[in-house]
């Protein structure tokens, strides 16, 4: 059975690849491992991400996508074909329909990257959809009802909020403030309060294992190993939910600000819809524990989080690609 249609959910932090009848495929680290002089291609993915902050002065390792676009054209092209090849196996001789998801709030600019990457990648057809109407389509919402769904899609680079309704973005705004931001914000917390330095990979082990949105009663604790300021040896602390909670506030600041902005934008008779559905939360950050809480509290309006809610872009792209003539008015360009 040969694999004609890939969706591609090209995010700052991880890539999903997901082939019709199929699933999702592939669901790797965006990252790449180039060594210094040669310019080679070392490592793609879960590999390459094992070697940030471990690997030796003549092996680089690229984030190419920051904030939800290409920021490193060359090395995008270089894990884009990597992602393909591999999702397709080896005996696959068809160049495949690809569809490739971009953050709501990127420019014609951006978008003609990704579509060139994509296509220089190996693909038959590229198209590009904006990501909050594919995590809808793979939340299961039907988004060509006359009727106002918020969607709240929290990825590692960007947060994209967005209504829509018949099939279009009616408001919708981008935050750089995400995962990303957020495990940053743990480490510079951990800085500050107990002088060690942490990585980033470290952070995301901390929030992922006792962070919180809101404080919590009982609290869970954490031993952080790092490297000592003052002394410059190792050493390791323990944390709590309630401080990490703390680091974190900020960063959750601006997201919940991001929501307001776009109901502010919002008509009211959208408005009245969404507070009768709720607010669908998709995305890998938004499984951070009680953060559907913290967006009750803070907006009044119920949020609930998607099923498998890391997997709703990509869903979403195989999804549309199945019923493209269905989804056609939602593609945003294509080649």
């Amino acid at each position: 059975m040969f694999i004609k249609k890939l969706g591609i959910d090209l995010g700052t932090a991880n890539t999903l690849v997901y082939a019709p009848n199929k699933g999702i495929v592939l669901n790797e680290p965006s990252a790449v491992a180039m060594s210094e002089p040669d310019n080679k291609v070392v490592a793609v993915g879960t590999e390459a991400k094992e070697m940030v902050g471990k690997a030796p002065d003549n092996i680089h390792v690229y984030r190419p996508m920051k904030d939800g676009v290409i920021a490193d054209y060359r090395v995008t092209e270089a894990m884009l074909r990597y992602y393909i090849s591999k999702a397709l196996g080896k005996l696959n001789f068809f160049k495949p329909d690809v569809m490739v998801s971009v953050p709501a709030g990127v420019t014609s600019t951006e978008r003609r990257a990704v579509i060139e990457a994509t296509m220089r990648a190996g693909a038959k057809n590229a198209y590009v959809v904006k990501e909050p109407i594919l995590a809808a389509i793979g939340a299961g919402i039907p988004i060509y009802e006359a009727r106002g769904h918020m969607i709240v899609d929290i990825g590692g680079g960007t947060t994209d909020v967005a209504v829509i309704s018949l099939g279009g973005i009616v408001a919708s705004t981008s935050v750089k403030h995400a995962g990303n931001k957020i495990d940053q914000a743990i480490a510079d917390y951990i800085k500050k309060t107990f002088n060690l330095a942490i990585g980033d990979k470290t952070a995301e082990e901390v929030k992922a294992s006792i962070g919180s949105a809101i404080p919590v009663e009982e609290e869970l604790v954490y031993l952080i190993k790092g490297r000592d300021f003052m002394t410059g040896l190792p050493r390791s602390v323990e944390v709590r939910t309630n401080e990490i909670v703390r680091a974190m506030d900020n960063e959750l600041k601006e997201i919940l600000r991001a929501i307001k902005v776009v109901f502010q934008e919002t008509p009211p008779e959208l408005a009245a819809d969404i507070i009768d559905q709720g607010i669908t939360m998709t995305g890998g950050s938004s499984q951070l524990r009680n953060l559907s809480e913290l967006v009750y509290r803070k907006t009044g309006v119920k949020a609930y989080l998607a099923d498998e809610a890391l997997f709703c872009v990509a869903k979403g792209t195989g999804i549309a690609l199945e019923h493209l003539g269905t989804y056609k008015k939602s593609i945003i360009s294509k080649r």
